[in-house]
């Protein structure tokens, strides 16, 4: 079969991988110059299962209230005349009820444990490098109200069979030497030993170069113009190129999705939240972090890739616009240099920003449209890098033809009707 994936992010290069493996021809469109240059360049790190939760939870609302006073605050709302942004936080509030979150956190957390045992699957059949860890996630609670509010996540991970450890401060530091030196900061935490870490956009370079050696055909440089569709299928894509046509066709265009897909008759429930980060050259190794620390008071992560210290978070509802705030980066280095003072040189840091896309309640869309050759591959959110292998596995399946090894309820566009 020949398939045309839109999207050469970490989600659509991963697709492009399984597709070429299944012996299909492979054409992937993308504006950028190479794989991986949007969302997945500089997110945080983390391949964390055990952290996959929805935004949406119960006492969110008011936490939202309080965080708009907090100088290092982790969500930043910029009231825009927006309709898709409020009728998309309207959606999201509405899901911030314990029942709800229980079953969005499951779905979540069902397609994330599948995508890394095939991540470590892939990792073994081709040898793929990418500055790898897999030492687990620490969440570090500063507070004694943060850590006795585990209860509904840690039953959650319990029913689910994911191992975790709740430590207390002694604990956090037998995992995490470096945080010796700031002990009077934190009080314990929540780690989830199954947890990896990666550099998402080495592995998306490389993962491309990979399926491109197998055969599928990269078209980077190439901006997508709209999607053509008669008879209840899609005929051809309109590139700046010109048309290309397949029998099958992928959206994985991340937060551009809904733009794409709106002309069809097809809304996403997707928005961009854009999130930071900070790329920052390790200074002394042993004041900086083993694997990921996510500090849960500023919804920061700290993680460890190779020479590296990759710092990311914060929340910004602010349409589609990329433009770098200086306030967000002085959230980041607070975080880093708080507890990893010694660990990094924050004056020579990357500072980045991409645009995340959200579902409001935290499940990406895959699968299926009423279009009949176009799947979908979008609304990750901060877990693009987490579920992508197995995002990738579960497009390839549905495409071939197979039933899916995750059990797909609740994952596709027909959970909101």
């Amino acid at each position: 079969m020949h398939i045309l994936i839109l999207g050469a992010g970490v989600i659509g290069t991963t697709i492009a991988w399984n597709l070429v493996r299944d012996g299909h021809r492979v054409i992937v469109v993308d504006r950028q110059p190479g794989a991986g240059l949007e969302t997945s360049y500089g997110n945080a790190g983390e391949v964390s299962p055990g952290y996959s939760a929805p935004w949406a939870a119960p006492g969110i609302p008011i936490k939202a209230l309080k965080w708009l006073f907090m100088r290092h605050r982790p969500l930043v709302i910029w009231p825009l005349a927006d309709w898709a942004m409020w009728r998309w936080g309207l959606s999201m509030l509405a899901n911030c009820t314990a029942a709800r979150y229980e079953i969005n956190k499951s779905r979540m957390l069902r397609l994330a444990e599948y995508s890394r045992d095939c991540l470590r699957e892939l990792r073994a059949q081709t040898g793929i490098d990418y500055d790898q860890r897999t030492q687990g996630t620490l969440q570090l609670f500063r507070t004694q109200k943060q850590l006795d509010g585990t209860g509904a996540d840690v039953e959650v991970l319990r029913r689910f069979g994911v191992p975790f450890e709740t430590l207390d401060r002694a604990g956090c530091i037998r995992h995490e030497p470096a945080l010796a030196r700031v002990a009077e900061k934190f009080v314990g935490g929540l780690r989830l030993p199954g947890d990896e870490t990666g550099d998402c956009f080495k592995f998306t370079q490389r993962l491309a170069a990979l399926a491109a050696q197998a055969g599928a055909e990269f078209r980077y440089g190439t901006a997508i113009e709209g999607i053509e569709a008669q008879g209840g299928r899609v005929t051809g894509v309109r590139t700046a190129s010109g048309l290309v046509t397949a029998d099958a066709y992928v959206l994985a265009l991340g937060s551009y999705s809904p733009l794409l897909a709106r002309p069809l008759g097809v809304r996403l429930p997707v928005y961009p939240v854009k999130g930071y980060s900070l790329t920052v050259p390790i200074a002394d190794p042993s004041g900086a972090p083993e694997s990921t620390v996510m500090d849960e008071t500023h919804k920061v992560a700290v993680t460890r890739l190779g020479d590296r210290i990759r710092v990311g978070g914060t929340a910004e509802l602010a349409g589609y616009s990329t433009r770098l705030r200086e306030a967000r980066r002085g959230t980041l280095e607070h975080v880093v240099t708080d507890l990893f003072g010694a660990g990094g040189d924050v004056r020579r840091a990357e500072f980045w920003t991409g645009l995340r896309p959200m579902t409001p309640d935290g499940t990406p869309i895959l699968g299926p449209t009423p279009l009949a050759n176009l799947h979908l591959a979008t609304g990750h959110g901060t877990l693009g890098w987490t579920m992508a292998a197995g995002t990738g596995r579960v497009i390839a399946d549905l495409i071939g033809g197979r039933k899916p090894q995750v059990d797909m309820e609740g994952l596709t566009l027909g959970r909101y009707g």
